[in-house]
């Protein structure tokens, strides 16, 4: 997929046309159309990759992952905290509603659950936006 289409894509799916995308980021209205035919200039390209808070790399095609995608270390990290979690759940008695009432049933743990690793899930790729350097931002 070429750089223009990858862009394109990006502003369809965040709902903005690219002339709008153009004036927001101080560009000629049309000058993200003269990308399907020229090369862009690394400045321009940075500042599309920062508005979609992606790496220049994703732009050009480089890469399928932006750099705050979880990777499989990630992965194996957010499992074991959730291992932890369930255990520590366990051990307190904290999948009950109250004291008063009885038990989750097994459905409403599962859910629980689910929810849980979501929210872990969620956690970790928002670290990663937030905490991984600029300088390593563009490596993929």
């Amino acid at each position: 997929m070429s750089t223009f289409n990858i862009i394109k894509s990006l502003a369809d799916k965040n709902g903005i046309s690219l002339s709008d995308l153009a004036k927001q980021l101080n560009m000629g209205e049309n000058s993200l159309y003269k990308w399907k035919t020229q090369k862009p200039a690394v400045d321009k390209l940075q500042l599309v990759a920062d508005y979609f808070d992606v790496s220049v790399d994703y732009l050009l095609g480089r890469t399928n992952k932006e750099y705050w995608e979880l990777t499989e270390k990630d992965e194996k990290d957010i499992q074991k905290k959730l291992e932890e979690l369930i255990e520590d759940m366990s051990k307190a008695d904290a999948l009950a509603f109250s004291k008063d009432s009885e038990p989750m049933s097994e459905e409403t743990k599962q859910l629980l659950i689910v929810s849980l690793e979501n929210s872990l899930r969620l956690g970790k790729q928002m670290a990663k936006k937030k905490f991984t350097p600029k300088k390593y931002r563009n490596e993929e």
